[in-house]
């Protein structure tokens, strides 16, 4: 998710996968629907245990408190999670589930950007959860095929011991950022970066159907001398390698507790810029550990698994109907970075034709 292009994937020993376990109802686990085809949650904890193993990819420790997520599931229910690829992308998940096919090791589940979930919706098992009315209907698949679970708002990271606090996009053209400015990631395979480019483009006068204006900024950028061609990492900021970083606001402000008394990192959602979005998870149709795959997804949709999100500072899916009901972590909302004004989220429409834009042009404006 972090990573980009494509990344070595393991193939030997495979093996056969495990048998499909059935639920008390008599439904195979890779064909249930939803828990109460195992006969309920209780029913699915107990296929799933029995099971043993959950296959993840492309899952960073550090990215949306996932360190603390995975642990969370394995100590609950004493499944090993098999965690591969952490800074893979979307892109890589998928070849993955590609070249593992029919193996032990493909992954169960995925952790996808929209364009790549709506891309590949024949490799997904269908699943709704037991929160699933409290998802937004226009963050999930009608089917359950794949559904939003965390998300957050483009940001600007920065090192306050560094530079100034920058509050607008246009600030980042200014000779103080000069060989500063670092974006995670290549905008035309990486989700964090495209919408890096959409958030300038915002904060250019272009909107949710023209990011042309944040192609230019960041040419604009490059001729500066600002624009800094290193793919950023918790390493890269504590070292002061990359004292500015466009990236998620969950991702940049995470930094800012691991660094304190090494480095004063502070997040900024910029004025007029806020472009967001959300990550959707997705079960494998072929996945070797079915009944695993479901209750990892019921786990992140659970009032736990989503307060884990918020308190790695994204925005969980269900953070709108759990503040209603109180469930929500008030203290850990309370830290989350502060957005104003209008907030854009893209169609799919919107997205595509960006990213045919981008494509077209991205090379030439920074290459």
């Amino acid at each position: 998710m972090l990573g980009v292009g494509a990344l070595a994937i393991a193939l030997a020993a495979c093996g056969a996968p495990p048998a499909k376990e059935s639920s008390s109802s008599g439904t195979a686990a890779a064909t249930a629907k939803s828990a109460a085809d195992f006969g309920g949650l209780d029913k699915l904890v107990e296929a799933a245990k029995k099971e043993g193993t959950l296959n993840v990819i492309a899952l960073p420790p550090d990215w949306a408190n996932y360190g603390v997520m995975l642990k969370t599931f394995e100590e609950k229910y004493g499944i090993k999670i098999d965690s591969a690829q952490p800074d893979g992308s979307s892109a890589d998940e998928i070849k993955a589930a590609q070249q593992l096919k029919g193996g032990d090791r493909a992954p169960d589940v995925f952790d996808l950007g929209l364009n790549v979930a709506v891309a590949n919706k024949t490799m997904f098992a269908p699943y709704k959860v037991a929160t699933w009315e409290e998802i937004p209907a226009e963050l999930k698949d009608g089917e359950g095929l794949y559904y939003g679970d965390y998300g957050g708002f483009m940001s600007i990271g920065y090192d306050a011991g560094k530079v100034p606090a920058p509050t607008k996009v246009e600030d980042l053209l200014k000779p103080e950022y000069a060989g500063k400015v670092a974006l995670n990631g290549d905008p035309t395979q990486a989700g964090a970066a495209f919408s890096g480019v959409m958030m300038a483009a915002l904060g250019s006068g272009g909107s949710a159907d023209d990011i042309a204006p944040g192609v230019e900024f960041f040419k604009k950028l490059k001729a500066a001398g600002n624009f800094l061609p290193v793919d950023p990492s918790p390493a890269t900021i504590e070292s002061g390698q990359t004292p500015v970083v466009i990236d998620w606001d969950y991702t940049n402000a995470a930094q800012t507790a691991k660094l304190a008394g090494k480095v004063d990192w502070k997040t900024v959602v910029p004025t007029g810029a806020q472009i967001g979005a959300y990550y959707n998870q997705a079960i494998n149709v072929d996945a070797p550990h079915p009944a695993a795959a479901r209750l990892w997804q019921e786990f992140l949709y659970s009032d736990e698994g989503q307060n884990i999100y918020l308190q790695g500072l994204s925005r969980p899916v269900r953070l709108e109907a759990m503040t209603k009901s109180g469930k929500a972590d008030s203290a850990a909302a309370a830290k989350l970075p502060k957005t104003e004004g209008e907030q854009v989220f893209q169609t799919q429409e919107q997205a595509d034709k960006a990213k045919q834009v981008l494509t077209a042009t991205w090379a030439q404006a920074v290459g």
